[in-house]
């Protein structure tokens, strides 16, 4: 596991401008290497936000968006169209705007889809949606993700691992049905940590001065079952992208500041 890159940005829309930027040149990156893309989206604030300033991006016409494989980190189990949603964010944010091929669009179920309010049958099948797009030379039976987005909570959570709780200490499996979430709602779909390790670079995205601690600790080497996202890392790459107020407990030695 490489060491993480730390870019620091002034304010949070800096920070997202800049994501975009990047996530842009790396879908183009690798649809002229391979002919295709795999991205796997977040929600809250930042992810969405991300999203927002790729489709107002005047390079976002260079992205064949055909040509893009979506999937999401983790999801809101609530009905679909459910404005709460990281899928129905996402849409209005990007995906209702680009020529995007249904076919490889990946949402999670919603609670009122195929497998009703059963969160882990949910779940099953998006770990069976992964596996099939798996490549078959790895380990691992999830896609090979180009870029993968994660938010980081105030706790130290990612997608929707929490800290001490079986779901980030989960191994085997690499989606699961989240229940009794200490954030609402109290269930929801998630990627686990295996899962998250499959991409190629993984991109932590956070604001605010109430994640400067749980950052830090992350950086500093944190137990994921205290810190998620001290778990979190891609296999080339791993990507912090931060605003001053997150940042501010991370030694300066290890950011690079962009403004």
């Amino acid at each position: 596991m490489t060491a993480p890159d730390v870019v620091v940005h002034e304010g949070s829309d800096l920070l997202a401008a800049a994501a975009a930027a990047r996530l842009i040149t790396a879908v183009v990156d690798a649809q002229t290497a391979r002919g295709a893309a795999s991205v796997v989206l977040t929600g809250g604030r930042t992810g969405i936000g991300v999203l927002e300033q790729v489709r107002l991006s005047p390079a976002c016409g260079a992205v064949d968006w055909g040509r893009v494989d979506l999937y999401w980190g983790d999801e809101r189990f609530l009905p679909d169209g459910d404005p709460e949603r990281n899928e129905t964010q996402a849409r209005k944010a990007l995906l209702d705007h680009v020529a995007v091929d249904p076919a490889r669009v990946h949402p999670m179920a919603p609670s009122d889809g195929r497998f009703g309010p059963d969160a882990d049958a949910a779940a099953a099948h998006y770990a069976e949606v992964l596996a099939t797009q798996a490549d078959a030379a790895t380990d691992t039976p999830v896609p090979a993700f180009d870029v993968l987005m994660l938010g980081v909570g105030e706790e130290g959570h990612t997608a929707s691992l929490f800290p001490d709780t079986p779901y980030v200490r989960e191994s085997v499996h690499m989606v699961v049905g989240v229940h009794d979430c200490p954030k609402p709602p109290p269930t929801r779909i998630s990627l686990t940590l295996p899962a998250i390790r499959a991409a190629s670079q993984v991109w932590l995205m956070t604001t605010g001065a109430a994640k400067a601690e749980p950052v830090a600790a992350a950086l500093g080497g944190a137990d994921p079952v205290d810190i998620p996202a001290a778990g979190a890392h891609g296999r080339n790459r791993t990507l912090w992208l931060l605003d001053r107020e997150a940042a501010a407990a991370v030694a300066p030695l290890e950011v690079v500041e962009e403004h």
